[in-house]
């Protein structure tokens, strides 16, 4: 959004036009992008991030601080992702954000982000709903833009 990919912009339109929902960031995408604004060598990611957090609000995104399952569930969870081979096992954060995204009941997460988008849905409905959770559908922005613009 920050950097204004032509993409990215579509898909947020269609989103908003298609669905009645609220956009939220899970707790470890804020992190993640507080860090980028801080600390990424590169100064233009530096600035997109920067420029998010100060427009978020504008552009409709809400930040969730925390879900109400706790911070330990989500661990939890995320820890068993990992150890079933739906995430590698040094992408914490990646197991994190699918799960937090399921536990704030999330039906689509947004991303780029290849180990995200190459779990194996099936295994993840399964393991997510071994906790009451609902897997929701991880999609790239072109994803969007490709299957519902019209």
């Amino acid at each position: 959004m920050a950097t204004g990919r032509e993409v990215v912009l579509d898909a947020m339109a269609v989103i908003r036009r298609r669905l009645a929902a609220c956009l939220l960031i899970p707790p470890t995408v804020a992190v993640e992008l507080a860090h980028m604004a801080d600390f990424d060598p590169l100064p233009a990611k530096r600035q997109a991030a920067a420029r998010f957090f100060s427009e978020h609000a504008a552009w409709g995104f809400r930040l969730a601080s925390h879900t109400v399952l706790g911070e330990d569930h989500v661990h939890l969870v995320a820890d068993r992702l990992r150890e079933r081979g739906l995430i590698p096992e040094r992408e914490v954060n990646d197991s994190l954000i699918v799960v937090e995204a399921a536990v704030l009941d999330c039906s689509v997460l947004l991303t780029r982000d290849e180990h995200l988008r190459s779990m194996d849905y099936e295994r993840l409905v399964f393991e997510l709903g071994c906790f009451d959770l609902h897997a929701p559908v991880v999609a790239t922005p072109r994803d969007i833009v490709k299957h519902f613009l019209r």
